[in-house]
């Protein structure tokens, strides 16, 4: 650990170049404590000064503060920087040039050699960030596009093909607690306005470290030339939204449930549900409206225990068929059905059993619209033709993907209907760019169903894909619950469960994985291990190298075990496959009891 007067001096460096006085008040009090010989105050400078805020594949996320470990304005301002330099250098680079003197003023008449769109959700310093990542852009010989106000990530992945861009930035830290903030990045062209992947990331972290060791963020150029959008590209995807799953004529009206977790999502939705035609949801009120401090949950995260207390309250009320719920950025999805058995009298379907469902749905659309057109074509007419016929017609054929993690009933279900399946690493920026996507999900409650404009998981399209199920359903007399069970008759019961172990010690994590590696598990509990694959390797065809492990167990088990990419957890991931539901519920209790107990004997 460096010395105290080591830290001292980075603080006083940071404080030299924070144009935030609210950060620069609460280092110079942490400066007092710490001249004061406040033991737990030299704790905190040394966690905000030693090392650095990593970017990565999901660019920054971190709780806001002051320091080179938290999220602030002269991070923010260092990442702007150095993602410019980096869009210059990637632009000049594909134009034949040589990248040179990245920092150097661009001349005012010079045309943007790039151009970034920005958006912003409701958190605090959102739109600080915002504003000063655009006048750092246009600083930076950009064309810089500010989207007109706060609102969902969906809107900003889709905007950056909207508008052409080579580039997109969304401030949001999504669902993490209410002191954070993030830097999320999409790259548009080629990239079709996924988010980063390698080695992308390592570029621009590159970059963004030789901007923050040799230009101090006061004296980075700034301009406020930049563009702010109009109401149309909220109007564009409001309008390719509603065009996803519009009501079906003569389906029954119903009575649901919407909250967006006092996040930005009802504006838009509420606008995207009307152009579709479906019923007005009743609305949670506490929760409808942005509010950074998110007063009435302690974890804005739908997956939370009691987050959806107040839904669940509505519902009751009101007799609801089921509950949709937002994230607070609007880019996943929750939905919640009546069950007698649950203490709320409604039921939080899994990530697992809404992706499988909407799986469904997007196989059936697809594989009908692949027969049509090999059909009118000349070509095959049958699901079961579709692979040879892709082949010797050099198409892509139609997919569905997930993540390594989620549920493999998705691959039954794309096999099933003729389509193509792939697995991926968990994220989106990994799934969306799975060859002829049609659909891809993964279990934390993320959904891509309308790859064509939104390259990523967007909770708005797949809860109107849901609304679409559910009034389908409706008009046959049936609900949401009988459509689960129509799945799993038609496909087997497959059940799902996650274990996460918490730790204050990121050594525990590096322990356990070390250990499941040098003594591979026989069996977990009575089940027994058939065989285990090993990302770190980078020998798993398809899979680039990752920290994670993968038990196939008897039975068509399965046991995934990786660290969190974004908390201090190590996940493990449990999928089991039943002759009914009951037996796929007994299956997958019985299995986490025992993966619970053999990753606590290795910790």
């Amino acid at each position: 650990m460096s010395n105290t007067a080591d830290l001292r001096a980075r603080a006083e460096a940071w404080l030299a170049q924070d144009p935030d006085p609210e950060t620069r008040a609460e280092l110079a009090a942490l400066l007092r404590r710490v001249d004061a010989g406040v033991h737990s105050s030299i704790e905190d400078l040394a966690d905000r000064f030693n090392g650095r805020l990593a970017f990565g594949t999901a660019g920054l996320r971190g709780e806001i503060g002051a320091g080179s470990n938290r999220m602030n304005r002269v991070l923010v301002a260092q990442a702007a920087a150095g993602f410019a330099a980096f869009l210059r250098a990637r632009a000049v680079t594909a134009a034949g040039g040589t990248p040179e003197a990245l920092d150097a003023p661009w001349p005012v008449d010079a045309e943007p050699v790039a151009s970034i769109v920005l958006g912003y959700d409701g958190r605090k310093n959102s739109r600080v960030f915002a504003i000063d990542s655009a006048e750092i852009f246009a600083g930076a010989g950009l064309r810089v596009i500010l989207l007109p106000r706060l609102l969902p990530t969906p809107v900003l992945a889709f905007a950056v093909r909207y508008f052409g861009a080579d580039a997109g930035v969304m401030v949001t830290a999504s669902h993490n607690p209410p002191n954070d903030n993030g830097y999320k990045v999409y790259l548009g062209g080629a990239d079709e306005g996924a988010q980063i992947v390698s080695p992308v990331d390592a570029e621009i972290a590159a970059q963004i470290e030789r901007v923050a060791t040799t230009i101090p963020a006061s004296k980075l150029r700034r301009s406020v030339g930049y563009f702010t959008a109009g109401e149309e590209v909220v109007d564009a995807y409001i309008a390719a939204t509603a065009a996803v799953a519009p009501a079906p004529v003569g389906a029954s009206a119903l009575t649901w449930v919407y909250t967006a977790m006092h996040g930005v999502g009802w504006e838009t939705f509420a606008r995207v549900v009307k152009a579709a035609g479906y019923s007005e949801p009743i609305v949670v009120k506490q929760q409808r409206d942005p509010d950074a401090a998110f007063p009435t949950v302690s974890f804005p995260n739908p997956e939370e225990p009691g987050a959806m207390d107040l839904a669940f309250a509505a519902a009751g009320a009101a007799g609801a068929d089921f509950i949709v719920a937002n994230d607070p950025d609007a880019d996943r999805l929750a939905v919640a059905i009546p069950d007698a058995s649950a203490p709320a009298g409604y039921r939080r379907l899994t990530g697992n059993e809404v992706g499988l469902l909407l799986g469904w749905r997007a196989a059936r659309l697809a594989s009908g619209l692949a027969k049509q057109r090999w059909d009118d074509e000349g070509g095959a007419a049958t699901a079961a033709d579709l692979e040879a016929d892709e082949a010797a017609a050099d198409r892509v054929r139609p997919a569905l993907a997930c993540s390594l993690v989620s549920s493999p009933g998705l691959q039954v279900i794309a096999e099933h209907h003729g389509l193509a399946f792939h697995e991926t690493l968990t994220g989106f920026k990994w799934i969306s760019r799975a060859p002829g996507i049609v659909f891809g999900f993964e279990e934390a409650l993320g959904y891509l169903v309308n790859p064509e404009t939104v390259r990523d998981k967007d909770g708005i399209s797949a809860a109107v894909a849901m609304l679409h199920l559910a009034a389908r359903a409706a008009g046959r007399g049936q609900t949401l619950a009988d459509a689960l069970d129509a799945l799993g008759e038609t496909f087997g019961h497959f059940a799902s469960d996650q274990i996460s172990i918490r730790v204050d010690d990121l050594g525990v994590i590096t322990r356990i994985m070390a250990s499941l590696r040098a003594s591979v598990p026989v069996t977990f509990g009575a089940t027994e291990v058939l065989d285990v694959d090993d990302l770190a390797s980078g020998d798993i065809e398809g899979m680039p190298a990752s920290d994670v492990l993968r038990f196939r167990l008897e039975g068509g088990a399965r046991v995934v075990v990786r660290p969190s990419g974004t908390e201090p957890k190590l996940k493990a991931y449990l999928d089991v496959r039943g002759d009914t539901s009951a037996d796929a519920s007994a299956q997958v209790a019985d299995l986490a009891a025992a993966v619970r107990a053999l990753l606590n004997e290795r910790a």
